[in-house]
């Protein structure tokens, strides 16, 4: 479509992303386009459907497509978007890496503020300690999150399900085996990397943010890969929505005795009285308040 001053205006799906230069696929098909963006406020992250255009400098990105997810994480001075439009997070875990559960429930939390499916993935399940941590994972299960056992140098049929019709993000710590596992999952993924990489880094071999692939003919169904990770702040959370955030928690909420109530110290407080009762477990009381902290002090360094 024509856009102001003649250029020819474009739709794309954002596929890399480094610094504030982009990989855009034009839809139609075609090789990926390098784009700057237009506007220093604007964030664009992979997943985004975007309008870039040319101009004598280049293509540009002139506007994102409204959307229905978008997943980041943040601390007091700064924020780190992962994905938008996702669907689905996948969090890889496995037994040769100490798991840290506090950054699990972390990401669970950020999947639900965003009602995205959580999926745990256990990978590795040749290794010695697998049993263990399958078990380790239960309570996950009783809360209601699937847990998929694969190997990414045997097999990887079952995260292939996972995965159909999907927009997923993988997520994990460093060594988890995320890299062997996308690459067992989109053949060449690694090569597909370096040249998008080199691409945005002006020649250079460089890391990028994110990058996406597409998992089918049309992107329907697509996985972003994201950096190993050993943080991952919620400050840019609403307090309010956090406590709804947490499934075993979600029923409880309004039957306190106050409406106000911050599930602390307060009499008669549906979710303490869980979790007295073994309903609920304590450490995920104990990130909500820790999760509430975080994004009240974001809002008010202050407090």
């Amino acid at each position: 479509m024509p856009a102001p001053g003649g250029r020819s205006a474009r739709q794309g799906l954002v596929v890399a992303a480094w610094r504030r230069r982009y990989a855009v696929r034009p839809d139609g098909g075609g090789d990926a386009v390098e784009c700057v963006l237009k506007g220093r406020r604007t964030v664009v992250a992979c997943g985004d459907r975007v309008t870039f255009e040319h101009a004598a400098g280049g293509d540009a990105i002139v506007s994102v497509e409204p959307r229905t997810s978008l997943l980041y994480r943040s601390d007091a001075f700064r924020e780190k978007v992962l994905a938008a439009n996702a669907t689905q997070v996948i969090g890889v875990v496995a037994p040769d890496v100490a798991v840290d559960e506090n950054l699990l429930n972390r990401w669970i939390v950020a999947s639900e503020l965003e009602s995205c499916r959580f999926v745990l993935c256990a990978n590795k399940d040749d290794l010695p300690g697998f049993d263990a941590l399958c078990e380790r994972l239960a309570p996950y299960r009783s809360l209601g999150y699937a847990v998929v056992e694969c190997s990414a140098v045997r097999s990887v049929a079952a995260l292939e399900v996972a995965l159909a019709g999907h927009r997923s993000v993988l997520i994990g710590q460093s060594g988890m085996g995320k890299s062997t596992l996308l690459n067992a999952l989109v053949p060449h993924a690694d090569a597909r990397t370096g040249t998008v990489s080199a691409a945005l880094g002006g020649g250079r071999h460089t890391t990028t943010e994110t990058v996406l692939h597409p998992l089918n003919a049309d992107a329907s169904s697509w996985i972003v890969d994201s950096p190993g990770m050993k943080v991952f702040g919620l400050a840019h959370a609403d307090p309010d929505a956090l406590a709804p955030a947490f499934v075993e928690m979600r029923p409880l909420i309004g039957a306190c005795r106050f409406r106000d109530c911050r599930h602390d110290r307060e009499p008669g407080c549906a979710v303490r009285a869980a979790v007295d009762e073994g309903r609920i477990a304590p450490q995920r009381l104990a990130l909500l308040h820790a999760l509430r902290d975080e994004a009240l002090h974001a809002r008010d360094p202050a407090r």
